[in-house]
């Protein structure tokens, strides 16, 4: 039963594209068994965290909680849907908490007091642990990963972690899509279009305004874009994703960036043109200068510049072909 193993080690040394898909194929289809919708959560977070690992490809079992927690939180609490496997002690504890701390329904994660979400975090790891992590490693075959429980360290395929990057756009689609099926079938919810809507949402921050306050303490008050002064009262500061949040999927602070209304109307989930990669590139630099947001930011621990130019050229190949440029 690979759902106990408590150590998973790489038994592939070299995996092409087609063998890559050939599997995450067989994953996402009837052809894995399934009785909750655990491991399309835990792809889900993985994509969350494809560019927070280390230069070994390595992502901590928090980290993985922490993504897998948020969209559980939203989908089991916020949006009151069944996710299989009647007693599912991940269901469970999220009730629990939201039982003990009488908190409304309509709280998502994001809005939580963080000793709470550190604590549905610490419960949600304990049972990605038995339940989660072996789970999926057996249906990959132990190809596109390797864990350990001890160290509570995840380790990506470096080709499986290429491949995620290279299709992800590809991936979050197909992954969300077949969720969503799973979710129609348990919830008798006759709509796969209505379930997609909550499934593609429950990973996107409701509010980026910690970041806003970050960059506006560190950074002169003007637009990234185009220049102008946020500082006057009558203009309203925004927060935008560089690289669209409809392709990177989470919130990282060397990806946000500071800007004036019209520009982040403008933009839109396009892509700057490419003389701003190397904006946000000397921009990034800026923030590793500051050891205290080093410290209490963890996307900016494992932060390479070539982290930056690789999600720029991947978002293009994965069809954000509309280059932008202020007007």
């Amino acid at each position: 039963m690979s759902h106990k193993l408590k150590v998973g080690e790489l038994k592939a040394l070299y995996l092409t594209e087609e063998q890559i898909w050939r599997t995450f194929t067989i994953v996402l289809t009837a052809r894995s068994k399934k009785s909750a919708t655990y491991k399309f959560g835990l792809l889900k977070a993985m994509i969350e965290n494809l560019y927070q690992v280390d230069e070994q490809g390595q992502v901590t079992y928090d980290q993985l909680a922490y993504s897998f927690t948020k969209i559980y939180w939203n989908l089991v609490i916020h949006h009151q849907l069944e996710q299989g496997t009647r007693g599912s002690a991940v269901v469970n504890r999220l009730l629990d908490i939201q039982s003990q701390g009488n908190i409304p329904r309509d709280v998502t994660f994001d809005k939580l007091d963080p000793t709470l979400q550190l604590r549905a975090v610490r419960q949600v790891k304990s049972v990605m642990k038995t339940n989660v992590f072996g789970a999926l490693y057996g249906d990959t075959h132990g190809a596109f990963y390797a864990f350990d429980h001890k160290t509570e360290q995840f380790q990506f395929h470096k080709a499986v972690l290429t491949f995620m990057r290279k299709y992800q756009r590809l991936m979050v689609d197909l992954i969300n899509y077949h969720m969503a099926k799973m979710i129609e079938q348990l919830n008798e919810v006759p709509n796969v279009h209505y379930l997609l809507d909550k499934v593609e949402s429950i990973a996107k921050r409701s509010t980026l305004k910690p970041f806003e306050n970050v960059l506006l303490q560190y950074f002169e008050q003007s637009c990234f874009y185009c220049g102008r002064s946020l500082a006057k009262g009558d203009v309203q500061t925004h927060v935008d994703h560089f690289i669209p949040w409809s392709f990177v999927q989470s919130d990282h602070l060397w990806n946000l960036v500071l800007t004036c209304r019209r520009c982040n109307t403008s933009k839109n989930d396009k892509i700057p043109v490419r003389d701003y990669l190397d904006d946000v590139v000397e921009r990034n630099e800026s923030l590793l200068t500051y050891p205290e947001l080093v410290v209490h930011d963890r996307d900016l621990l494992h932060y390479k510049e070539e982290k930056m130019v690789h999600l720029y050229e991947y978002s293009i190949q994965n069809g954000y072909e509309d280059i932008w440029l202020p007007s």
